[in-house]
């Protein structure tokens, strides 16, 4: 049996710092980032990839949002924005593999999976919601949902909860098309957010943080790698202030001690550093925070 990676791509695998986000830059990018997987299948890995959608969830709310008031469509709720979001992402992945695969002689099937993720509804950030989404409005709507206004006086935003995965929908399935060779696409976004009712699963407004989401999948498929792509090559102490350092490595209590000290910036390094904490807590495998062009040669690694 050959190793397995996970590899989580980050934003912007997508979208990049100045882009207007067309579709060709997004493909353009993603086919970008997949060329950097080329290394990891040369040597034979199962591969497997997340990827997050904060950019176009959020596009997809304006989207709906419009619709509504122009046209008197139904505004579709968070979880089929989510969906919506996985499958476009997916398709562009899948297109980009499959090309960058082609242009190096390389034989590999790449498969796309819309993948619900369970969390627990009674986890607390559904009480005290942070994870900014959607338009801004004059005024606060009284429509039931959570709002904030904005710091910078752009108006009320909708806001929603950022809960911990549980469980990751057909995992075992996943972790099966990867060790028969096929690159797997999943967990989008962080997966769809579901909970358990009477009848099954029922969606829910809520965003899963999509590294948090790889990593457990990376530990329930016990993966021997976790590769989690960002727009730095490394993981610095001091980010952009005096003292500024980048780390080759960091024990897991070293890591800890890092987030304690606020060293990691919330919605951006400090939740991937918790991700590549859960995966070697979980599996003792490697982890590797770094970016796309530096995938194989550098990073930071999370060690026991």
């Amino acid at each position: 049996m050959g190793k397995l990676a996970m590899v989580a791509f980050g934003g912007n695998a997508l979208l990049r710092a100045g882009q207007k986000g067309t579709y060709a830059e997004q493909l353009a990018n993603v086919e970008s980032t997949c060329r950097s997987l080329l290394g990891l299948v040369e040597k034979g890995y199962d591969i497997v990839i997340g990827h997050g959608n904060g950019p176009q969830v959020g596009n997809a709310l304006l989207r709906h949002e419009a619709g509504s008031r122009e046209f008197g469509l139904q505004a579709m709720p968070m979880d089929f924005c989510g969906a919506e979001t996985q499958g476009s992402i997916a398709y562009m992945i899948e297109s980009g593999m499959e090309k960058v695969l082609r242009a190096a002689g390389l034989q590999r099937r790449v498969v796309s999976l819309v993948t619900r993720v369970e969390v627990d509804p009674a986890d607390p950030m559904f009480l005290n919601p942070t994870k900014p989404v959607g338009p801004y409005y004059k005024e606060k709507p009284a429509d039931g949902a959570f709002y904030r206004e904005d710091p910078a006086g752009r108006g009320w935003r909708k806001v929603v909860a950022s809960p911990v995965p549980k469980r990751i929908n057909n995992i075992e399935i996943v972790e099966q098309l990867a060790r028969e060779g096929n690159i797997v696409v999943t967990v989008g976004g962080g997966g769809i957010p579901v909970v358990r009712d009477a009848e099954g699963f029922r969606g829910v407004e809520a965003v899963i943080d999509k590294d948090l989401a790889s990593a457990l999948a990376a530990v329930h498929m016990h993966a021997d790698e976790f590769y989690i792509l960002t727009d730095v090559p490394k993981v610095y102490i001091n980010f952009r202030k005096p003292g500024q350092a980048a780390l080759d490595s960091m024990t897991v209590a070293q890591a800890r001690e890092y987030l304690s000290q606020d060293q990691f910036a919330e919605g951006s390094m400090a939740p991937k550093v918790r991700a590549g904490i859960m995966f070697v807590q979980g599996t003792g495998g490697r982890c590797v925070i770094t970016e796309a062009g530096s995938l194989g040669s550098g990073g930071t690694e999370i060690i026991p």
